[in-house]
């Protein structure tokens, strides 16, 4: 895969994902909500919520390296396990 590109980020629309950017840091556990393009410069933005939380974030697409899809259903099972 060459990058991130925005066909790569419509397959993640309304999933949860890892998101790895480019600085090496990683924004665990977000879905992808929409992808929004700035009419003034042209620059794509995924918006992401964070699972389980109210606020959103805007990501330029730019500096998304890459995404790992997460199994959400694992994720509250485990939840369950522990409590």
């Amino acid at each position: 895969m060459k990058g991130f590109t925005l066909n790569v980020a419509r397959s993640f629309l309304g999933k949860n994902v890892n998101l790895h950017l480019k600085d090496g840091s990683v924004i665990v556990n977000v879905q992808v909500a929409e992808l929004r393009r700035d009419k003034l410069k042209g620059e794509v933005f995924v918006k992401c919520t964070p699972y389980g939380k109210a606020g959103a974030l805007q990501i330029p697409l730019r500096s998304i390296a890459w995404a790992k899809l997460l199994d959400i259903n694992l994720i509250e099972a485990s939840g369950k396990q522990s409590s």
